[in-house]
C-alpha cells in the first residue's frame, strides 16, 4: 500500500510542476542595424553582410516623408499623431516593393503610407558576399508632427 502511495506522489508532483511553470516566451525579432552586422563564416545563404541603406542616411528618410506624406483630413480631424510601421522588401536593384502595414494608426494613414513607401528609390541594396540581396525592413511612416524634422542652424534636429 505503501508503495503504491508512493509511486502514485512521485508520478503525480511533475505534472503538478508543469502546469505552473510559465510557457516559454516567443523569442524576439533579429533587427538588421547597420554597425551592428558581423560577417558570418558559416551563415545563412539569405543572412546580408550589410543592411540596406537611403542615400543620405536617416535625415534623409525623414526629408522624405515630410515632403511626400499628405495627412489625411479624416487624421487631421481627428488629431491623430503616431506613426504607421511599414514592413517592405528593399530589393537587389535598390527599389521597394510589397509594403505591408506591420502597426496600424488609422485606415486613412495606414492607406497614405502604402502610397508613400514605394515611392522610396535609390536605395543602396543589402550586400551578401559583395552581391546585393533582396532584404525585408520596417518603415515607421510619420504622421500628425510624430518624428518631424526641424532645420534650425544649420542642423537637423528631430522633435518627439
Amino acid at each position: 500500500m505503501s508503495n503504491s502511495l508512493l509511486l502514485l506522489l512521485l508520478l503525480a508532483a511533475p505534472a503538478a510542476l508543469a502546469q505552473q511553470l510559465p510557457a516559454p516566451a516567443a523569442p524576439a525579432p533579429i533587427v538588421l542595424q547597420r554597425g551592428n552586422m558581423q560577417v558570418q563564416a558559416h551563415s545563412a545563404a539569405n543572412r546580408p553582410d550589410r543592411a540596406p541603406t537611403y542615400p543620405g542616411g536617416e535625415q534623409a528618410l525623414g526629408l522624405f516623408f515630410l515632403e511626400h506624406v499628405k495627412y489625411p483630413e479624416a487624421a487631421r480631424v481627428k488629431q491623430l499623431s503616431g506613426t504607421v510601421l511599414v514592413t517592405a522588401t528593399v530589393n537587389a536593384d535598390g527599389s521597394v516593393s510589397n509594403p505591408v502595414i506591420a502597426k496600424s494608426l488609422s485606415p486613412e494613414c495606414d492607406a497614405e503610407a502604402l502610397r508613400v513607401v514605394p515611392l522610396l528609390t535609390g536605395w543602396q541594396p543589402a550586400m551578401r558576399r559583395g552581391r546585393p540581396l533582396s532584404v525585408l525592413i520596417q518603415l515607421p511612416v510619420p504622421f500628425g508632427g510624430a518624428g518631424e524634422i526641424k532645420v534650425e542652424q544649420g542642423q537637423f534636429r528631430r522633435r518627439r
